[in-house]
């Protein structure tokens, strides 16, 4: 999480030898029946010097709040989810940052809906009906993530009349319906009434491998179709079932400022093009809906997704050596600043990129350079 968003949290200092919960509640004797449920079922380790800032569990066993404890650690401030809907667009496995953000909101208490791109869905529902998932689906009160309904979605068009005859008839979306973005949106309302957070996990560039120059027109069309416009189409269509004071979330990556050789075909353009309508839809949605509209640019991670560009394990490999925090950029971490994001604690903050990358963003020089050694 930024530093801006972090800057109103403290971590709490546990003394040696005096359990984290006393000191939370004072003694003992103090902690309720939630207290001492969250002491015996949370890790906090009593002899270390610091503890870094983790989930408090509740009673329930499929709802909980994850809490960032004040100095005081009298009340904490939660990022409580619990009667929130999220529907997020883009999850078809269990290794990407959609799959991260939707456990991320599950833990924090929302209920999860899904949109899998109609070839992939599949094999996706197959896996999560025989469990394969299990293991990824574990939330830290040790309960399995629940994913309400799984919808197809190709988000690439609007409406049926905008889907060609070729794709109609392929094979692969044989026995799907209403995959639409609009078919999805009023199947969604139809089927829960209304949600209040929407998450954009979606991009492809079929040429991305190609440098711009030698891009086709048919390729960076595409790349803007289902990389930025698809999140400008999912927004138009929800928006009219968002809940007052909702939230919507996309993924972009530093690429749209910055020169990334290697990602091409029109992709760096649509990650740019995606900041700037992050910005101009919080104005629209912000007045028309009170919606806030954020997006988080993420630093590289080995999903199958990002293997497509071809050099993604070397991406990873350069930002854990020039980046101010030389560690890799786990999933989780991108999934707890979206929770963040799309709750109240951050109600102020909109039109905003918010940068998840160990902080590579900053650097102007690469440190493994090797003019550096010379």
């Amino acid at each position: 999480m930024g530093a801006s968003a972090a800057s109103g949290l403290q971590m709490l200092a546990v003394r040696p030898g005096i359990p984290a919960c006393k000191q939370m509640f004072g003694s003992t004797s103090a902690v309720s029946a939630f207290g001492r449920a969250l002491c015996t079922r949370t890790v906090f380790a009593s002899r270390a010097r610091t503890t870094t800032p983790g989930p408090l569990i509740s009673s329930t066993h499929s709802r909980f709040a994850v809490r960032a404890m004040s100095q005081s650690g009298a009340q904490g401030l939660p990022i409580d989810l619990r009667g929130k809907r999220a529907f997020i667009a883009g999850v078809a496995d269990d290794n990407g940052y959609g799959w991260a953000i939707a456990k991320a909101l599950a833990a924090a208490g929302a209920e999860i809906l899904v949109g899998t791109w109609v070839p992939a869905l599949n094999i996706f529902e197959t896996s999560l009906r025989r469990g394969k998932f299990d293991e990824s689906r574990k939330l830290p009160d040790g309960s399995l993530m629940e994913i309400a309904k799984v919808y197809p979605l190709d988000a690439v068009y609007d409406t049926i009349e905008d889907v060609p005859e070729d794709v109609k008839r392929n094979k692969r979306y044989a026995g799907a319906s209403n995959w639409t973005v609009k078919e999805v949106a009023e199947t969604v309302k139809n089927d829960f009434g209304s949600i209040d957070i929407l998450v954009h996990s979606l991009a492809n560039g079929p040429e991305v491998t190609k440098p711009l120059l030698e891009t086709s027109r048919k390729g960076y069309l595409a790349a803007i179709s289902a990389s930025s416009y698809s999140f400008v189409s999912l927004l138009q269509h929800f928006l009219p079932i968002m809940n007052p004071g909702g939230a919507s979330i996309s993924l972009t990556y530093i690429a749209s400022e910055r020169i990334i050789p290697g990602y091409g075909g029109g992709m760096s353009s649509a990650k740019a093009a995606l900041e700037s309508d992050t910005r101009v839809l919080a104005y629209e949605a912000g007045r028309k809906g009170k919606i806030r509209v954020n997006t988080i640019s993420a630093g590289p991670l080995g999903s199958r997704a990002a293997k497509a560009i071809g050099f993604i394990e070397k991406m990873i490999d350069y930002s854990y050596v020039n980046a101010p925090l030389q560690k890799e950029l786990s999933a989780d971490e991108v999934g707890n600043t979206a929770a963040f994001l799309v709750s109240p604690l951050a109600s102020a903050i909109t039109g905003s990129t918010i940068y998840v990358d160990n902080g590579l963003n900053t650097m102007g020089l690469a440190l493994d350079s090797p003019t550096l050694s010379t």
